[in-house]
């Protein structure tokens, strides 16, 4: 029978057997409600629908990519973020869960909700647009801009701004350098942060992603530490920067924020309790 319940089922052993997953039953769901054009709840109410043979073909295509080990996000051609749905190709970072505390980092800032209706923000590396978009939704009268140095990636983040509707100013810019004398009550980013040599930048999905928005300099920090010291005349007094890094690298950056004379330093940590935010005012 090739009905929805034993296709899911199937696959969902499959991906078990090829080990290269850790949520098997999710990636089945998401490929199939993807061929079908419909929600994961639409699996679950139908379970004895047929599939025909064309959608049994396409699932099955898709289904041989993931167990290639290429990102689920890359087969369906989006990843969820914030609530937005986000197109991602291989020029741009998948989003990621974690990144949504940084989002919290900002809507949590007492000063900028206090300046809520002409706030400014800028996102730097913005990938496919999804810090950028998901503070616009939450902030609509904030006036919001993204650079990225990469054209292909910036064209993918003015098609998730055109997508959700919402307006964010975009530019070509490697970090500082297209935004002229222009400054901010916050500027935020998820840099890349990987160094160059990890090996875990062979595994998993980040084999397929752009190498240009993982790895930075033989510990990771290079890019961090060019930020953190051009953010500084790019802040308002009282400003706040605020990047993403990796789990072992807040003590390194609280040092650089310090040496950069930034002050009320915090970290927070992400959904599986990994320090990974951190953020200093400028006073």
């Amino acid at each position: 029978m090739n009905n929805i319940e034993t296709v899911l089922k199937s696959a969902q052993n499959q991906l078990i057997q090829a080990g290269l997953v850790d949520s098997p039953q999710l990636d089945a769901e998401l490929l199939l409600s993807n061929i079908l054009q419909v929600n994961r709840t639409y699996l679950f109410t139908w379970p004895e629908k047929q599939l025909n043979p064309s959608e049994l073909e396409q699932f099955q295509a898709d289904l041989n990519k993931r167990l290639d080990g290429q990102p689920i996000a890359h087969i369906i051609g989006y990843r969820e973020f914030w609530g937005l749905e986000l197109k991602v190709t291989k020029d741009t970072l998948i989003p990621r869960p974690d990144t949504e505390t940084l989002i919290e980092c900002v809507l949590n800032l007492e000063s900028l909700n206090q300046t809520s209706k002409n706030c400014s923000i800028l996102d730097l590396g913005t990938g496919s647009g999804a810090i950028a978009l998901a503070l616009k939704s939450e902030k609509p009268h904030c006036s919001i801009t993204a650079v990225d140095q990469s054209q292909p990636a910036l064209d993918v983040a003015i098609q998730n701004a055109q997508r959700n509707q919402l307006n964010v100013e975009f530019l070509h810019s490697d970090w500082f350098s297209a935004v002229d004398n222009q400054i901010y009550d916050c500027i935020v980013s998820n840099p890349p942060y990987i160094e160059k040599n990890d090996p875990h930048l062979q595994q998993g999905d980040v084999r397929f992603e752009p190498l240009s928005a993982l790895a930075s300099g033989s510990d990771g920090l290079d890019d961090i530490r060019l930020i953190i010291n051009q953010a500084w005349s790019h802040l308002q007094p009282q400003g706040w920067l605020i990047i993403e890094h990796g789990y072992n690298q807040a003590e390194a950056i609280q040092q650089l924020f310090e040496q950069s004379n930034y002050t009320k330093l915090q970290m927070h940590k992400d959904l599986g309790g990994n320090p990974r935010i951190s953020l200093g005012q400028k006073p």
